[in-house]
Order: C-alpha cells, then sequence, then structure tokens
C-alpha cells in the first residue's frame, strides 16, 4: 500500500504540476498584459479555489465531470466511460487547488518588470515571442520557480477535492495523503507513520530545494 501510495501520488503531483505551470504562466502573460471584458471574472475563477474549502472544490468538480455534469456528458459520449473514481479525476482536482498559487507568484513576477524593458527590445525589432522568451521569463524567473514549488506542495498534499472526485481505490486512486486517512481510520498506524515520514520526508526537501533555489537564481 505504501509504495503504490506514494507512486500514485507523485504520478498525479508531477502531471498536475506539468499542467499548472502552463497554465498558470499562459494565463498570468494574457491576464496582465490584455484588457477585456469579463477579465475580473476569468481571474476570480483561477484564485476562488485558494478561498473554498477542498470539500467545496470536489463538489464543484462533482457537478463539472460527473455522469451528468457538462464535462462528464462529453466525455462519456465519446469515451464511453467516466472520470470519477480515476487517477486523472486526482490530476484534475490537485491542478485546480494548486493553480492559483502559480499562477499568483508568475503573475506578481510579470508586474515587477519595467515596461520600459519590452519597449526597448519592440524598438529593436524583436517579437512578442522573443520578448516573452528571451526577456519576460528569464527577469520572472525566480517567481515562476516559486510558483512551480509551490504548486508542487499544494498538489501533493491535497486530500478533500480527491476524495470527493477520485475516492481512495488502492492502487489506482489512493494518493498518499487519502492511505494516511484510511490506515488511521482502519488502526493501521504501522502504515500510517511509515506514510507520515514520507510526507515529512519529501516536504522538508521541497522547502529545502525551494529555499536554495531562490537564493542561487539570478534575476537580470
Amino acid at each position: 500500500m505504501v509504495l503504490e501510495a506514494l507512486a500514485i501520488s507523485l504520478k498525479v503531483t508531477v502531471l498536475a504540476t506539468v499542467a499548472t505551470f502552463a497554465v498558470g504562466i499562459a494565463a498570468a502573460r494574457v491576464l496582465t498584459k490584455n484588457n477585456f471584458k469579463f477579465k475580473g471574472i476569468i481571474e476570480a475563477f483561477i484564485i476562488i479555489p485558494m478561498f473554498l474549502p477542498p470539500s467545496v472544490v470536489g463538489y464543484l468538480l462533482l457537478l463539472l465531470i460527473g455522469k451528468n455534469g457538462f464535462i462528464g456528458k462529453i466525455i462519456y459520449k465519446y469515451f464511453q466511460q467516466g472520470l470519477i473514481f480515476t487517477w486523472q479525476a486526482a490530476v484534475l482536482a490537485a491542478f485546480v487547488v494548486s493553480l492559483p498559487l502559480m499562477y499568483q507568484s508568475t503573475k506578481a513576477a510579470f508586474l515587477s518588470i519595467d515596461p520600459i524593458y519590452e519597449e526597448a527590445a519592440k524598438v529593436m525589432g524583436a517579437s512578442n515571442f522573443q520578448i516573452f522568451w528571451k526577456i519576460i521569463i528569464p527577469l520572472s524567473i525566480k517567481g515562476i520557480i516559486s510558483g512551480i514549488i509551490l504548486a508542487f506542495g499544494r498538489a501533493f498534499g491535497e486530500f478533500g477535492a480527491t476524495l470527493m472526485v477520485a475516492g481512495n481505490i488502492q492502487g489506482k486512486t489512493q494518493t498518499i495523503t487519502t492511505a494516511i486517512y484510511y490506515a488511521v481510520e482502519s488502526g493501521d498506524k504501522v502504515s500510517a507513520n511509515i506514510l507520515l515520514l514520507l510526507v515529512l520526508a519529501i516536504s522538508f526537501t521541497m522547502i529545502f530545494i525551494f529555499n536554495h533555489i531562490l537564493k542561487s537564481t539570478t534575476t537580470y
């Protein structure tokens, strides 16, 4: 149970973090550079999971991806299977709760950049793509790395929303956090303690890496 739960947790966390990285950076770039109708509403949808209890996030996801939900109906229609109680649902839950951290960290980094750098690059003939990858990203690297690590940590520690949409199926959807809950509920203190030590070890490692990278990364 311990190794299975750890493997599933790492798979879910890594995939959720990759998705969070891509969506978080894209959303931060679009929403900091453009003013358009419903911008505030879109940003609110991205950030609101940070303020909601995980169980509420999980219930909202159930309404969306359940068999009778808007997204769930589409998935079932074209793939003839549901998303609920699968490891993919666990990835989605981890993505939703960790996205606000990646978005906010990246947004703050983007807004801290002096616009003069972009203006100078445009005068020199640089394209928007070149400006983004050669100027914006390097100048925002600390904020981006912070967002990645914080999102990874949040995804790794996710419990409430995951339990709602993915359940606690051993070897299939049981993550390390739900495994601890199951072990405690069943009175298996040995497994619970082993899982606890693993969570603490990984968490302390991520904190150490987080602090080390922030100290060693150079801002241009």
